[in-house]
């Protein structure tokens, strides 16, 4: 049944058929439907689903809608939604929460909980740390396979993943890893310390969460072990948690590269004066980079003046400038974004993209030659004049496109600030520069 159906079931007030109905439908999908809803509304359904179903859909609703619910429903209901929670949903919601819900979320949480959730909130905003969970398998290397298997039957239905086990010492020590496969196919009498993987893959508490997420994509795992500097094991980074992170960090490199502070908050719950600061700084800063370009103009006066058909083709070679050292940044800041290149391959990849402008720059020139010269018939020195200023500024283009953002990466900022407008701005004024000094060489002006 679709979300039409079920609205006008709403409508109806059929709640005994919408119950059953409700019941049977994915939480993401009755997330979908209930999140745009009053709450009111919404806390009626969400009151007659499962209460292992309506936690599920708890953790899919919005920021908002989760702050509505948890405002409006019982301590004893807020408990078990808490309980139930994954604590790395837990996490999130805490980060999300304005201060008010905060302390209801915790003044119904345990001792033990609230210790570490501050112990959670401790690590940087975009670290390993602020996005693993503690709810995963830990056995023992003495164990038997038996064991294993009779302790993940009696806590593996609290745990995010029962699918890899992780093994320890008594101080938590990560020892190896051990998957739920090797365990059903092993006779139960093998003990674990003998089977288990001690070539393990993980991450530091501390690492930035992009590139936990470029690890367990390279490498393809479920989930990835996260340890503190004393090589203890601390929780687990799961790969729907990688989703989420690979989503916003794209995200956020779409806004940079808008020339755009980046932000979390949905663009239709954001207020129209925090959009607009967002946005001005970076266009304060181009619109001041870009006086430049008038200054250069300026200077020349006197040609524009002399040879008034130069000024024709201005738009034309700042606009295929900008155009090629956008193609080339996009390529290095999402190869670089993707590990598949590194700050390393610079003259490799300087070398390609030099190739690559003669090529484009080239075929481009002659393109244009052959236009003025047979269509606009203006006369072979500004024909020349034109061309030869795109091939210079496609290949500088091109080489600044792909040389900016590695530079970026070697500072350790984000490679997306050095995208489309700031080069553009910037191959601007190399292009009026190098299409006046040729226009006075071949001219004679």
């Amino acid at each position: 049944m679709n979300g039409e159906n079920i609205l006008e079931l709403i409508e109806q007030k059929k709640y005994i058929q919408l119950k059953r109905i409700l019941s049977e439908m994915n939480e993401v999908d009755i997330a979908e439907i209930l999140d745009p809803l009053d709450v009111n509304t919404t806390l009626l359904l969400f009151r007659m689903l499962p209460k292992d179903l309506a936690v599920e859909v708890f953790a899919h609703f919005s920021t908002d809608q989760q702050r509505d619910i948890i405002n409006a429903v019982t301590d004893k209901e807020l408990n078990y939604i808490l309980d139930e929670l994954f604590f790395d949903d837990m996490i999130d919601l805490i980060e999300e929460m304005p201060a008010n819900v905060v302390s209801k979320i915790l003044a119904n949480s345990s001792n033990e909980e609230r210790r570490l959730i501050n112990q959670f909130l401790k690590y940087p905003p975009d670290s390993a740390g602020s996005i693993m969970t503690i709810e995963y398998v830990e056995l023992k290397k003495n164990m038997t396979v038996g064991d294993a298997l009779k302790h993940i039957k009696e806590t593996g239905l609290s745990k995010e993943t029962v699918y890899t086990c992780y093994v320890t010492d008594y101080k938590r020590t990560l020892l190896g890893i051990i998957s739920l496969r090797k365990l059903v196919i092993s006779d139960e009498d093998i003990i674990i310390g003998d089977i288990m993987e001690e070539e393990i893959i993980y991450g530091h508490t501390h690492d930035d969460q992009e590139s936990v997420a470029n690890i367990i994509k390279k490498y393809g795992f479920i989930a990835l072990p996260v340890v503190d500097n004393e090589h203890r094991l601390t929780g687990i980074i799961t790969v729907d948690d990688v989703i989420d992170v690979i989503e916003q960090e794209t995200t956020e490199d779409f806004q940079i590269m808008a020339a755009m502070s980046p932000s979390e908050d949905e663009y239709l719950n954001t207020g129209i004066f925090k959009l607009a600061k967002q946005r001005i700084f970076w266009l304060l800063i181009l619109m001041i980079t870009a006086t430049f370009t008038g200054q250069i103009i300026n200077r020349y006066q006197g040609l524009l003046q002399t040879a008034v058909v130069l000024a024709t083709f201005m738009p034309m070679l700042m606009n295929t400038g900008g155009n090629a050292g956008s193609q080339a940044a996009t390529l290095i800041i999402r190869g670089l974004a993707t590990e598949e290149i590194n700050v390393s391959d610079g003259l490799k990849v300087l070398w390609k993209e030099f190739r690559v402008s003669i090529i484009v720059a080239g075929s481009l020139a002659i393109i244009n030659y052959i236009r003025l010269m047979t269509l606009e018939k203006v006369g072979n020195p500004v024909a020349l004049t034109v061309s030869l200023t795109l091939v210079v500024t496609i290949t500088v283009a091109k080489m600044s496109g792909s040389l900016l953002p590695l530079l970026a990466k070697k500072l350790k900022l984000d490679p997306a600030i050095m995208a489309g407008p700031l080069i553009a701005t910037t191959v601007d004024a190399v292009t009026l520069t190098v299409y006046f000094s040729i226009a006075s060489l071949l001219l004679g002006i």
